[in-house]
C-alpha cells in the first residue's frame, strides 16, 4: 500500500503521495500543492526540498555515507583511477576495459583548445582569480562549439562528454599559466589524465617536468573525492540552467561560478587562509583552538565539520593518509603545514571537538595536500572544480534525458501593497 502524507489547510484535508528512495528516504509529493491549495512551501536555501529524483549519488550525513551510483566512496578511491569514476558517475556503470580504454582515447580527441581562446585569456589581468577567468572561458568554449547538444543521441551525448572532460582539464590549467605568467602548455597524449594535469600546470620550457607517483595517486584520490556530492549549489546550478536548455558548457559555467564562494567551493582556500593568519599572529595553535571553543569569540576553526556530515567525513579518512603521504614523500617543511599538523592532532582528541564531531573534513586535508604541491591558494577552488566536472556533466545529462521542466522557484511576496503613483514634485 502507497504511504501517503495529510495536509490540514484552512479547515480542508488534503492527501499527498509520499515517494520513497532506494535508500528508504521518504520524500512528500508536493507537486500539486499550489493547484489544490493556492498556497506554497517556505524553505529558504531549499534544505527540505527534494528538486529531483536521481539516480547518482546517495549521500547519509547522519552516518558518514557517500556512494556514486551505489558504490562506496572508500571502495572508488582504494580500487579505481578517477576516469573510471568520472565514466562511473556519467553513464551509470564502471567501464570494463576496452570501454575505459577507449573512453581516454576518446578524451585525448578532444583536448586540443581552439588558438582564439588566447585572446580571451589574454585580455584578463594576471591579478584575476582563476575562478573568474576559468567561468569565463568555460563560457567561451560555446562559441567554438555551437552544435547543440541531443542528449537522446547516445554517439552525440557520449562526444560531448569527451569534448567537455578534455578542454576543461586544459583551460583550468591555463588559469594557473596566466596568474603565473608562464607560456600556456598542452595536453600530452603519451600520458594520462591526472598525471597530465600535472604537466599542464608545472611543466617549463626550461626543461622537462618529472610527476611524482604519490602525488598523482593523492591528486587521483582527491578528484574522486570530489566528483559528486548529490544536490549542492553548483550541482543545483547547473541543474536549474540547464532546465533552460541551456547547452552543456554554459550550464557547467554557471557550475563554476557557485563553486567559487567561500561558503562552498571556496572551503579549503578558507583553511589556507585561517593558517596563514595563525602564523602570522605567532603560529600558536593551542592559542586559537582556545578561540574556537570560546563561545564569545567569533573565530571559527575552518576545516572541521561539515554542515551535512554530523558524523566524520568519510572523505576525510580517505584523504587524510594520501595527505601524510604526500607530506612524507615529499619532505615537506612548512611553517604552515606544520601548524595544520597541530590542529588535525589537537581536535582528534579534543573532548570539545569530539563530543560535537568537528572532525577534520575533506577539504582541511586537500588544502594541506595542494599547498604542498606548490599550488596557490586562488587555485584551490579550480581543483575542486575539476574533480567536479564529472558530476556536473552527470547531473545536466540525467536532467536533459528526465525531461525536467525548467527550474521555476515561488517566492512569498512582503513588499508594498498596490500604492498610488505620485507626481514628481509631490516625491
Amino acid at each position: 500500500m502507497s504511504k501517503t502524507a495529510i495536509l490540514e489547510f484552512d479547515g480542508q484535508k488534503y492527501e499527498f503521495p509520499v515517494i520513497v528512495g532506494s535508500e528508504n528516504e521518504a520524500g512528500i509529493d508536493i507537486e500539486k500543492l499550489r493547484a489544490l491549495t493556492g498556497a506554497i512551501t517556505l524553505d529558504p536555501g531549499y534544505k527540505n526540498s527534494g528538486s529531483c529524483k536521481s539516480d547518482i549519488t546517495f549521500l547519509d550525513g547522519e552516518e558518514g555515507i557517500l556512494r556514486y551510483r551505489g558504490y562506496a566512496i572508500e571502495d572508488l578511491a582504494d580500487k579505481a583511477d578517477f576516469l573510471e569514476v568520472a565514466y562511473l558517475v556519467i553513464f551509470g556503470e564502471l567501464p570494463t576495459k576496452t570501454q575505459l580504454e577507449q573512453f581516454e582515447t576518446d578524451i585525448r580527441k578532444y583536448t586540443l583548445v581552439n588558438e582564439e581562446m588566447k585572446n580571451i585569456i589574454d585580455g584578463f589581468p594576471k591579478t584575476a582569480h582563476p575562478m573568474g577567468v576559468l567561468s569565463a572561458l568555460t563560457s567561451a568554449l560555446t562559441a567554438f562549439n555551437p552544435k547543440v547538444v541531443n542528449v537522446e543521441n547516445e554517439k552525440e551525448m557520449y562526444e560531448a562528454v569527451c569534448k567537455t572532460m578534455g578542454k576543461f582539464l586544459v583551460i583550468a590549467t591555463w588559469t594557473y599559466r596566466k596568474m603565473m605568467g608562464y607560456p600556456l602548455n598542452y595536453y600530452d597524449n603519451t600520458k594520462g589524465y591526472v598525471e597530465n594535469f600535472l604537466h599542464l600546470m608545472f611543466e617549463l620550457p626550461t626543461g622537462p617536468y618529472t610527476s611524482n607517483p604519490v602525488v598523482v595517486n593523492a591528486l587521483d584520490k582527491l578528484f574522486i573525492l570530489h566528483a559528486d556530492h548529490e544536490q549542492n549549489c553548483s550541482t543545483s546550478t547547473v541543474r536549474i540552467v540547464g532546465s533552460s536548455h541551456a547547452g552543456l558548457f554554459a550550464s557547467i559555467s554557471a557550475g563554476v561560478s557557485a563553486l567559487w564562494g567561500p561558503l562552498h567551493g571556496g572551503a579549503n582556500q578558507a583553511v589556507l587562509e585561517m593558517l596563514e593568519a595563525i602564523q602570522k599572529d605567532g603560529g600558536d595553535a593551542a592559542k586559537y583552538m582556545a578561540k574556537a571553543k570560546d563561545k564569545d569569540d567569533p573565530f571559527r576553526l575552518m576545516g572541521f565539520g561539515h554542515r551535512v556530515y554530523k558524523n566524520f567525513d568519510p572523505r576525510a579518512r580517505i584523504i587524510k593518509k594520501a595527505a601524510d603521504e604526500v607530506l612524507s614523500t615529499l619532505g615537506v617543511d612548512d611553517p604552515i603545514l606544520n601548524i595544520a599538523k597541530q590542529l588535525e592532532a589537537a581536535a582528534l582528541v579534543d573532548d570539545y571537538f569530539v563530543s560535537r564531531k568537528l572532525y577534520p573534513n575533506v577539504d582541511f586535508y586537500s588544502g594541506i595536500i595542494y599547498r604542498a604541491l606548490g599550488i596557490p591558494t586562488d587555485m584551490f577552488t579550480v581543483m575542486f572544480a575539476i574533480g567536479r566536472l564529472p558530476g556536473w556533466i552527470a547531473q545536466w545529462k540525467e536532467m536533459r534525458i528526465n525531461k525536467e521542466p525548467i527550474g521555476r522557484p515561488r517566492q512569498i511576496y512582503t513588499g508594498y501593497p498596490l500604492r498610488e503613483f505620485k507626481a514628481m514634485d509631490k516625491r
